[in-house]
C-alpha cells in the first residue's frame, strides 16, 4: 500500500527523466546576482541618464540646429531631437546646420545613440533569456550537488531545523527545501535556499532534489504517515544519509526507526514535557533554550579526543563533557565504559557561543 502512494506519479512521468528547461519552476536555485526586475529598473534608469545628457547637450549648442517650424529651438525641442535621435527614428524636421552641430553629433550623439540601443536591447534579451539561465543553472546544479542536507516540510519544524544549520556554519546554497507549499517555497528560496516543489511522498521528487547524493536528511512533515513514508522512501534511495525525523506521537517512532531513521524527535512529548517543567522549575526550561539556540549563550557541539586526552577520563577535561560516541554509540559520561577515552572518541561537550 505504501509503496503504491509512494510511486503514484509514474502516469505523469518521472521528474528526473525530464529535460532541465522543463523543470524551470519545479527546481529553484538561488540567485548569484540581482533580481531580473532590479536590472530592468537600472537599465531603464540609464536611458533615461543617457536621454537626459543628449538633450542637455543639444540645447547647449541649439543654436546650431535647423527647425523647420520655428527659428529658435526650445527645451522641449532638444528633448524631441534628442528622443528620435537615439531612437534613430529621425523625422527630419529638426537638423544640424553648423559643422560645429554636426561635429557634436559624430563625438557625442552618435556614441550616445549606441549605447542607448544597448541598454535597450541588453533589457529585451536578459527578459527573454532568464528562463535559459534558469535551465542551465538546474542543469549545472543536477551534475555537481554532492553531500548536502534536504529538509522535507518547511512549516514551524523545518524553519527551526533550517536555521540552526545555518547557524551552525552551514551554506544556504547547501540546503534543499521540499514541499508543496509555493508561498513557504517562496520564503525558503528569499532565504538563498534551493527549493523543489512537490510532495516527498514520490520518489521523483526526492531524487530531483539529489537525495540519492545528500549526507542527510531531515524529515519535518506535518503527518506521522507522511514522515513514515517519506523516511522509508529517502532510505530507499539512499542507504548511506543520516536521516533525521520528527513525529507528533510517541507511539509511532518505531515505526519512523523500522523506516530508516537514525533520529527520531517526538515534537509533542517534548513540547509537554517542557511545559510540565515550566510550572515547577521555569529556570530549567531556559538551559534548554539557552542549549538550543546556537547564537548566543550554550550550545551542545562534537569534537573528535585529542591525542593528549586519550586514555583519560572525560570527566577531568577542560570541556564540561556529557557524552562519548564510540563506535557510532552514545554513552554517558557516568558509564563505566567511558572512563578511559579511546582514539577514535567523539566527545559532545558544552560550548561558549560568542554573542
Amino acid at each position: 500500500m505504501i509503496r503504491v502512494f509512494g510511486e503514484n506519479s509514474r502516469g505523469l512521468g518521472r521528474l528526473t527523466d525530464r529535460p532541465d528547461f522543463a523543470l524551470v519552476g519545479i527546481l529553484r536555485i538561488p540567485a548569484t546576482e540581482s533580481s531580473p526586475w532590479r536590472s530592468l529598473t537600472k537599465r531603464l534608469l540609464m536611458a533615461v541618464l543617457l536621454l537626459g545628457a543628449a538633450t542637455m547637450v543639444v540645447y547647449i549648442g541649439r543654436e546650431g540646429y535647423h527647425d523647420n517650424a520655428r527659428e529658435e529651438m526650445s527645451l522641449l525641442d532638444c528633448a524631441y531631437y534628442a528622443t528620435v535621435s537615439l531612437s534613430t527614428t529621425g523625422y527630419g524636421d529638426i537638423t544640424p546646420a553648423t559643422p560645429t552641430a554636426r561635429l557634436v553629433n559624430i563625438l557625442v550623439i552618435t556614441p550616445l545613440r549606441i549605447l542607448f540601443l544597448i541598454v535597450l536591447v541588453g533589457t529585451t534579451l536578459s527578459v527573454l533569456t532568464e528562463r535559459s539561465r534558469q535551465a542551465f543553472k538546474i542543469q549545472r546544479w543536477r551534475h555537481t550537488v554532492r553531500n548536502h542536507t534536504v529538509v522535507v516540510g518547511y512549516g514551524t519544524k523545518g524553519r527551526t531545523a533550517v536555521d540552526a544549520m545555518l547557524a551552525d556554519g552551514t551554506q544556504p546554497g547547501d540546503i534543499v527545501v521540499v514541499d508543496t507549499d509555493p508561498t513557504v517555497l517562496e520564503a525558503a528560496a528569499n532565504a538563498g535556499l534551493v527549493t523543489v516543489h512537490g510532495s516527498a511522498t514520490k520518489s521523483d521528487v526526492l531524487r530531483l532534489a539529489g537525495v540519492a547524493h545528500a549526507s542527510s536528511i531531515v524529515v519535518a512533515a506535518n503527518r506521522d504517515d507522511t514522515a513514515v513514508l517519506v523516511t522509508l522512501t529517502a532510505r530507499e534511495i539512499n542507504p548511506k544519509a543520516r536521516i533525521s525525523a520528527a513525529v507528533r506521537e510517541a507511539e509511532n517512532t518505531h515505526l519512523l526507526r523500522q523506516s530508516g531513521a537514525d533520529s527520531v524527535v517526538v515534537s509533542s512529548e517534548t513540547a509537554g514535557r517542557l511545559l510540565g517543567i515550566a510550572t515547577t522549575t521555569p529556570s530549567v526550561v531556559e538551559m534548554i533554550e539557552d542549549l538550543l539556540t546556537p547564537e548566543a549563550g550554550f550550545a551542545i557541539s562534537e569534537r573528535e579526543a585529542e591525542p593528549e586526552e586519550i586514555g583519560g577520563s572525560p570527566r577531568h577535561l577542560r570541556d564540561i563533557v556529557l557524552g562519548v560516541v564510540r563506535n557510532g554509540v552514545l554513552i554517558r559520561v557516568g558509564d563505566p565504559e567511558v572512563d578511559a577515552l579511546e582514539s577514535a572518541d567523539k566527545l559532545l561537550y558544552l560550548r561558549r557561543v560568542q554573542s
